[in-house]
């Protein structure tokens, strides 16, 4: 555990308790954030989701077991350690029902609220560690954002019910789904995906709950279709705001009832699935539009996630882009890339539209073109001529906007090393002379 570790909050009245415990965790090397109460802590800016919280129990307006339900009502799951100078065993049996990992009391000792505060952390990371498992592959990213929606989905995954994963296009809402279905129940049956945008409304009733032969022109053979193949497992329905009507209404019956009607046949059949749906639209618009079933959409909704776009994440864009340019490094049979740290920083400033999915095609991009080795800004150009958002009319176009970056980053890294042009060429990724030009092209005066 380090610094890099999520911080520790501490919320208690006494100020002195409040610098002692947090004078104990900093000497443990972690980070602390403290609060005098717990109006104090719900009104913090929630740029980060804590490791874990030492509560004190009797504070001022709100307990500290007050605030425990309440945080219980949210998405997210905080281990708490209660500190506290007026416990007894009634308070402290209704905290530990109530998800408390430890009950302590005042004066406390040093080495046992630091042992509870390590396990604390550990089962903050072991959740992570279940994802990534459960889903074959590390998960990158570890910004609050991240967290939070990892933190739900380990909470909302076991419990079999239909889920709504909603965000902008590329946010990665299969891969969610994905992670639902690996940490589920249904973890070992089948795992199903249906494009509800790629099948012709017309065909998408047969494509999901299967056909006899004949059932229409070109149904040479019978088929089972997409429920009936994920019976037992987990089917996403992605872009599921495409269906049409009457296709919607026959979903909404498999949901009711768990009955499917093949296309032609007289039978029904039973299916045991979960549906797990995808739309980048707002369903409630949808259906305040007619496009969508209302009751459908409560049908799917029983809970909706919220995917948050890249741009609202940036701090895991060099992680991102670094595993990217590794995977496909790896693709194309090539060694030791490694993209610089100015280019991670380029990146990072960039609002990718297009969210991970263009990220991540851009970083293939760089590294096809590269020759392999440290990457640096002589790729930016290429790359932000690829992601760059269509600019309104008026606004600088996209050569002034691929400048006006450049020209930023150029001026910092000058100012960083003092003037120094074969320092800054170096970091930049540029030869000397073509710095050199770079400077005389944007009136910066060149160093002698």
């Amino acid at each position: 555990m380090s610094e890099t570790t999520a911080p520790v909050y501490v919320v208690d009245d006494d100020v002195s308790m409040r610098e002692s415990v947090g004078s104990l965790i900093r000497s443990a090397g972690l980070r602390v954030e403290a609060f005098e109460s717990a109006q104090q802590f719900l009104a913090r800016p929630r740029t980060e989701v804590p490791s874990c919280l030492v509560l004190d129990v009797q504070l001022p307006g709100l307990s500290g077991l007050d605030l425990q339900q309440e945080l219980a009502r949210t998405d997210l799951q905080i281990p708490i350690i209660f500190l506290t100078g007026h416990g007894d065993i009634g308070m402290s049996v209704r905290a530990m029902k109530a998800g408390a990992l430890e009950f302590l009391t005042k004066p406390f000792d040093d080495e046992v609220l630091l042992g509870a505060i390590r396990r604390a952390i550990v089962r903050h990371h072991k959740r992570r560690l279940a994802a990534e498992k459960a889903l074959g592959h590390s998960i990158v990213g570890d910004g609050p954002a991240m967290r939070r929606l990892l933190e739900l989905v380990s909470r909302v995954a076991p419990k079999d019910i239909t889920l709504l994963i909603r965000g902008e296009t590329g946010t990665g809402k299969e891969l969610i789904a994905s992670l639902v279905h690996a940490q589920s129940q249904r973890a070992a049956r089948p795992f199903v995906r249906f494009n509800c945008a790629a099948i012709p409304g017309e065909l998408a009733e047969a494509e999901l709950f299967g056909h006899t032969r004949g059932a229409f022109t070109g149904a040479v053979q019978a088929r089972r279709g997409f429920f009936a193949e994920a019976d037992g497992g987990t089917l996403v329905l992605d872009e599921v705001s495409e269906l049409s009507l009457p296709v919607q209404a026959k979903l909404l019956r498999v949901l009711q009832e768990g009955e499917i009607q093949p296309v032609g046949a007289a039978r029904v059949d039973r299916v045991d699935v979960r549906v797990v749906a995808c739309t980048n639209r707002d369903l409630a618009d949808e259906v305040r539009a007619g496009r969508f079933r209302e009751d459908l959409y409560y049908r799917l909704a029983v809970l909706e996630l919220l995917l948050p776009p890249l741009r609202d994440h940036r701090e895991d864009i060099p992680a991102l882009a670094a595993e990217f340019a590794r995977r496909h490094a790896e693709r194309f049979g090539m060694q030791d890339v490694r993209l610089l740290a100015e280019l991670l920083d380029a990146l990072q400033r960039l609002d990718w539209p297009g969210n991970v999915r263009q990220l991540e095609n851009a970083v293939a991009r760089i590294v096809a073109l590269s020759n392999g080795g440290e990457i640096g800004l002589e790729a930016f150009a290429a790359t932000t001529a690829a992601c760059a958002e269509v600019p309104p009319e008026g606004a600088l176009n996209l050569r002034e906007q691929v400048e006006a970056v450049e020209r930023g980053l150029i001026g910092r890294t000058m100012t960083a090393v003092g003037g120094n042009q074969s320092e800054a060429a170096r970091r930049l990724g540029l030869s000397r002379g073509s710095l050199i030009e770079r400077l005389k092209k944007y009136g910066t005066m060149v160093p002698g």
